[in-house]
């Protein structure tokens, strides 16, 4: 991989003609030092919000060594870059071979259900396993959420007690709880409701968990989108869990996908024609700005182009654009606004920021266009919920060499596949 101190320097010796992946593996860094270091329990990162190598390196090398996977690639990404870590199959529907696949082949123990035919496909594709470890996955309320996660997945309340039971008779080994509040959950009281219901559902089953799992939705910040600080949520995880009915050997376990990896990355696209209010790029909705176009999310950007002999970061006159992909689907289409100089032209490129969590996972090969190159720089992200924008980033790297493992605040109890 290339290596840049900043996109303007890979710009000026470059101007690359294709979509550039921008990685700041500092930054995954710094994340992941801050969840090993506040959150209470084991931290599985959400391997879906961005599948490549140099995160699931960069998050090893900083102490975060178990993966929440949702598919055999996925499982066979973890064992080849974290060989040794914990997996979790935390996707509450698998075919059989994969569920076959998983345990025999890659030794995974620990598996979201959130019906009994999924429990009992498990037990079947495992030859009547009793050393695995259940997470029964529960409907919570996903308000304050940018996505709501409740439609697809998690049994209702009604029928969670019959499930929880039947778990927890299925194997000898661990048994738990988790829910999903919602992507980029904006409300920290969110997860102490979830754990309130919960604590309601392992009342009324008559059994205790060994495992919270609180999931995912910790968030990142984005133009229009700032969220409370992180300690926050941190702090209402540690209520909820607290008023839960569990033994004193519960683990408390998280799976943050977006916090971690938000800041980790930009794109560098192209300025292929400007048309009225409309900049037409070599990147869009088929690549890596799916939430820019779906969910209509106006992401931090920076132009840089030449002007009078000279390539620069370009900065006065801001004025609104909208942003056209390079495909002939008219659906591919970034309403913005995204605030950039009026003086715009063809073959100015903007890096647009706050991509490293769904950016390049999404990416397609629709229209034959998809192919991105990924090149890493020292600078600091456009945005920080860690503050590593405002920090001194005269040295980056030296920073993450310095770094020493962080000592939990909770001790892990059990250590299980």
């Amino acid at each position: 991989m290339h290596r840049y101190h900043t996109p303007l320097d890979l710009v000026r010796e470059r101007l690359p003609e294709r979509p550039v992946a921008i990685v700041r593996p500092d930054a995954v860094a710094l994340a992941a030092r801050w969840f090993q270091e506040n959150f209470k329990g084991d931290v599985f990162y959400a391997v879906k919000a961005n599948p490549s190598p140099w995160v699931i390196e960069a998050l090893v090398s900083n102490g975060v060594t178990s993966f929440d996977v949702a598919s055999i690639p996925e499982i066979e990404l973890c064992a080849q870059h974290a060989p040794g870590s914990r997996m979790a199959f935390m996707h509450p529907v698998k075919s059989r071979s994969a569920i076959s696949a998983a345990y025999f082949d890659y030794g995974v123990r620990t598996f979201a259900i959130d019906t009994h035919e999924e429990l009992a496909k498990i037990q079947d594709a495992t030859g009547g396993a009793r050393d695995l470890n259940l997470m029964v996955r529960l409907a919570v309320s996903a308000e304050g959420a940018a996505y709501s996660l409740s439609g697809k997945f998690g049994v209702d309340a009604h029928e969670a007690p019959a499930l929880l039971l039947a778990a927890r008779r299925a194997t000898q080994e661990l048994m738990g709880v988790s829910f999903h509040v919602g992507s980029q959950c904006m409300r920290p009281t969110a997860y102490q409701a979830a754990m309130s219901q919960a604590s309601r559902a392992l009342v009324r089953a008559g059994v205790f968990a060994d495992v919270v799992d609180v999931g995912g939705g910790f968030p990142s910040v984005y133009p229009g989108m700032t969220p409370p600080d992180l300690a926050q949520y941190v702090d209402s995880i540690d209520r909820g869990f607290a008023e839960m009915m569990v033994h004193e050997t519960t683990e408390l376990w998280c799976e943050p996908g977006r916090a971690l990896v938000a800041e980790g990355s930009s794109i560098l696209a192209k300025v292929e024609l400007r048309k009225g209010d409309a900049l037409y790029l070599n990147d869009g909705s088929y690549g890596s700005l799916f939430d820019a176009t779906h969910s209509r999310w106006p992401f931090p950007v920076k132009l840089y182009g030449e002007r009078d002999g000279e390539v620069r970061q370009l900065e006065d006159g801001l004025k609104p654009w909208r942003f056209y992909g390079p495909t002939c689907d008219s659906i591919d289409h970034m309403p913005g606004p995204f605030w950039l100089p009026e003086d715009v032209r063809e073959g100015d490129y903007v890096e647009i920021g706050m991509l490293g969590a769904y950016g390049v996972a999404m990416n397609t090969r629709f229209n034959g266009y998809g192919d991105t190159e990924t090149v890493e720089v020292a600078d600091a992200p456009m945005a920080s919920m860690f503050g590593l924008a405002k920090r001194s980033i005269a040295s980056p790297r030296q920073d993450s060499q310095n770094v020493v493992k962080l000592s939990r605040a909770r001790s892990k109890k059990r250590r299980r596949k």
